[in-house]
């Protein structure tokens, strides 16, 4: 049977007198979580023994908080699919997404995803999870994806996200010689009315901002690095099209499918601060074959 998910925390000088919740609140455990807890199978003890949020702290004591276990969900099936692992604890996560793998499921692509494949990852190492991914790619996007391994986890690194912690850095092929060596992609972004997948600059939409530099310029494309300030859906396919320069492959916003047979747009590294660990961490992932043989032409 998988053990339930964890933390331990020792009271300090400035916890004293703290009512447990208060003590729990302030570990960043959120009151979903600890409705969760109260009825659904978790429990919460200090110096080994179950006691109730009002308990009064003590400097010293040591508080466990044991989180229900994760199921996941009937429609979730796991599957045998090879994942490469660029890192790996018992909190997180991050692995190099190739092009052409949905990140969850789809009604048009059902299985096959990086969802399932954590799934039946998770079913074989003995770990009672669902998946919790905190940056999604398209599925032709390839590159690093940072996933957590509990709920509790995931709430953690959306509060980092909303406040700009979780950074990402991609790399791109657009089409034609992009004149500035350094631009900024200022423009709001909204899902098209006709469309559940199209997205489109719209006064309407929510904030985004793309920064890009210019690597290289190439025979007919520009490769970039591009680094988002907001993460809004289609953000840089949507942005580089709308300065007229659709990234090579992406006929959904006015590419060339020629060189490439999908968007040539890979998240090549990924920077965010450990809540765990409590460090600085980053990672990176070359570019792939396919994106590589376009710049070897």
């Amino acid at each position: 049977m998988a053990k339930n998910f964890t933390l331990e925390f020792t009271a300090e000088a400035v916890d004293h007198g703290k009512m447990l919740k208060e003590f729990i609140r302030d570990k960043e455990i959120s009151k979903s979580a600890l409705t969760d807890i109260k009825f659904n199978g978790g429990f919460i003890s200090v110096n080994g023994q179950e006691v109730n949020v009002r308990y009064i702290i003590k400097c010293g004591d040591r508080v466990s908080v044991a989180f229900p276990s994760e199921v996941p969900s009937a429609g979730m099936k796991g599957e045998e699919i090879p994942l490469s692992l660029v890192y790996e604890d018992e909190y997180i996560l991050v692995i190099n997404k190739p092009a052409g793998m949905n990140t969850i499921p789809s009604r048009e692509h059902p299985a096959g995803s990086l969802a399932n494949g954590l799934i039946g990852y998770y079913e074989r190492s003995g770990l009672s999870a669902t998946t919790h991914i905190v940056t999604r790619l398209d599925r032709d996007t390839s590159g690093l994806v940072l996933i957590a391994k509990h709920s509790h986890i995931h709430h953690l690194f959306s509060k980092q996200q909303r406040a700009g912690g979780v950074k990402r850095t991609y790399e791109a092929f657009a089409e034609g010689n992009i004149e500035l060596d350094h631009g900024k992609v200022e423009e709001p972004i909204a899902r098209k009315s006709d469309s559940i997948i199209e997205r489109e600059v719209n006064p309407a939409g929510q904030y985004a901002c793309t920064l890009y530099e210019v690597l290289q310029r190439l025979e007919g494309f520009t490769h970039i690095k591009l680094k988002l300030l907001t993460g809004r859906t289609h953000q840089i396919r949507v942005h580089m099209a709308l300065i007229g320069h659709p990234l090579l492959g992406d006929t959904l916003y006015g590419g060339y499918r020629g060189e490439i047979s999908r968007q040539a747009l890979h998240c090549r590294e990924i920077k965010f601060f450990h809540p765990f660990l409590q460090k600085e961490m980053q990672f990176s992932a070359n570019l792939p074959v396919d994106m590589i043989e376009v710049l070897a032409k």
